[in-house]
Parts: structure tokens; sequence; C-alpha cells
């Protein structure tokens, strides 16, 4: 039998002794908290897209691009700056409510929908 610290293993381990006795190199460790970081504070600070959103957007068919989601999230940021709570966000020929504290975008409206609508339960808006 193989002993390892005292105690008798029935077994030998596939990487032989000195295998099981290394221990986990700290660089390593810490790359992977500092990815792992870097991807949770990315996602905590990326906008999300109700289900309703995301049906608004393609039904009104609503052109919104990468170029659109970055100001987007700027204009979230700046609310959220502000103090704002729930958001009418507008953009060119299109509009937004945004929950500012969720980071979550409820609704999307297009410029015709926009002129003959009433918007309300928003405490902000932001021009972007």
């Amino acid at each position: 039998m193989t002993e390892i610290n005292g105690i008798r293993l029935p077994f030998m381990p596939v990487g032989g002794i000195n295998d099981l006795q290394k221990k986990p190199q700290v660089a390593e460790q810490q790359e992977s908290k500092v990815t792992f970081n870097k991807i949770f504070e990315d996602e905590l600070n990326s906008l999300k897209f109700s289900a309703h959103a995301k049906a608004r957007i393609n039904s009104r068919e609503i052109d919104f691009g990468q170029a659109d989601a970055l100001r987007l999230n700027q204009a979230v940021d700046k609310a959220q700056a502000k103090g704002a709570k729930e958001s009418l966000i507008l953009m060119d020929d299109k509009a937004f409510i945004v929950s500012v504290a969720n980071r979550t975008v409820i609704t999307a409206v297009n410029k015709s929908m926009l002129s003959s609508n009433v918007i309300t339960n928003i405490d902000s808006a932001v021009i972007a």
C-alpha cells in the first residue's frame, strides 16, 4: 500500500505521490479571480432587455445596433449618476423605458408610437 502523510491508501494516484503534495500556484488562482471579477463586473454593468422589450423591438421594427447599445448604456449611466429609478431615454427616432436600478430595458417605442402615447411611471428623461 502507498502511504501519504501517515495515511495508507489502497491505490496509487495517477500523477504519483508528488502530484498530490503539490500546492496550486497562487498566480494561476489570482489570474482566474481577476478574470472572474472582470466578467462579473461587466455583467453587472451591462444592460439587459426584458422579454417584453425584445418583443417590442422586433414587432415595431426598431433598428438597434451596437452603437445604439453603447449610447443607451451611457445614457443609463448618466441617469444612475443623478439617482434616477425609472427613466425615459430618447435616442434619435426611438425611445426606451429603462429600470435604472436593475439596468433593464422595460420597453421600446418607435417614432410613430412615441407621438401618440402618454408615458407614465418615470422619474426622469435622458436625451441621448
